[in-house]
């Protein structure tokens, strides 16, 4: 059995989550299936998944053996597309990461904008609100906001976007005045569970001095952004987000930003892209198309907030 082909049997059952959805990807039969993934454990010596008849999950050597795969199968389709001087008509799967919100309200619509200028190109848009390894898991462009600290990566800033303090109106009105972080310890809170369920922290005061911890107890936490603003709409109290995902409620009044002169510094935006990438047409026309629009696109939201903030702090 060709050990390329039965890699990519093997990762296509890792990205469709099991055997049988594999074999109607691959147009082939379950035992077909199961023989390409029993060749590679037979050829590495080790078993690479723990399988039932529905599930399949890796194993520690099926994990390091996973990334291989797809830098493997990744660099083939890069020097085949090169071989073949692809260069005027970019086609092939292109392959996007980006956190879950920016991705579906953000990158998702400039996606298919680029889809359609290019029929042949397909797309796979994995939304993850996590740290992605692109040439771990295979993946050509990624959105990320965060310092860049990978020199493997090549990045191209897209934007900003800061970390705001947020409440409805509703509850604003009726509440105590928020004037320092300090008073947040006497206010109904919502915590993202990544952003801090016991604390939020600030920068030091001017002048000088340590970070700034305020303790909160929060009525409710949540491990989505979606729950968080929904219950802020909803009157229920301050919340703690980036300022796009609660752009389009600030512009219509909806939420307000609160302790605007308090924030951390903002967090940078890039698209980025494993060094040579860049190199195949897919994945170069992409950025060219996306870079522009993104930095449209995070320059409105920012305007937004900018607006809402000068407002209420007038």
């Amino acid at each position: 059995m060709d050990r390329i082909d039965a890699m990519k049997v093997f990762v296509c059952a890792l990205d469709e989550g099991s055997l049988a959805a594999a074999g109607r990807k691959l147009n082939r039969s379950p035992a077909a299936v199961t023989r390409a993934i029993s060749f590679l454990e037979s050829h590495v010596g080790v078993q690479l998944l723990h399988r039932t008849t529905r599930t399949i999950r890796l194993s520690e050597a099926g994990e390091r053996y996973a990334s291989a795969c797809r830098r493997v199968l990744t660099d083939l389709e890069e020097a085949d597309l090169l071989a073949a001087g692809e260069t005027k008509a970019p086609r092939g799967t292109l392959t996007v990461t980006a956190p879950l919100v920016s991705g579906v309200s953000i990158l998702r619509p400039i996606l298919d904008a680029y889809l359609r200028e290019h029929p042949e190109v397909n797309a796979k848009l994995l939304l993850l609100d996590r740290t992605v390894s692109l040439i771990d898991e295979g993946i050509d462009v990624g959105l990320r906001i965060a310092h860049l600290t990978d020199s493997t990566m090549i990045g191209i800033r897209v934007g900003e976007v800061r970390r705001v303090l947020c409440a409805a109106p509703s509850y604003l009105d009726n509440a105590d005045a928020i004037e320092s972080p300090s008073d947040l310890a006497h206010h109904t809170c919502i915590a993202l569970a990544q952003f801090g369920h016991e604390s939020w922290s600030f920068p030091p005061r001017e002048g000088g001095g340590s970070q700034r911890l305020v303790h909160i107890k929060p009525r409710l936490t949540i491990n989505g952004v979606a729950g968080v603003v929904a219950s802020a709409l909803e009157g229920n109290g301050v919340t703690r987000v980036f300022s796009y995902q609660i752009a389009e409620y600030v512009k219509r009044g909806e939420l307000r930003i609160v302790l605007a002169a308090d924030e951390p510094p903002p967090l940078p935006v890039h698209i980025v892209a494993p060094e040579g990438r860049l190199s195949v047409p897919k994945v170069r026309a992409f950025v060219d198309f996306a870079v522009p629009r993104l930095r449209k696109e995070f320059a409105e939201l920012s305007r937004i907030c900018k607006i809402d903030e000068s407002h209420f702090e007038s």
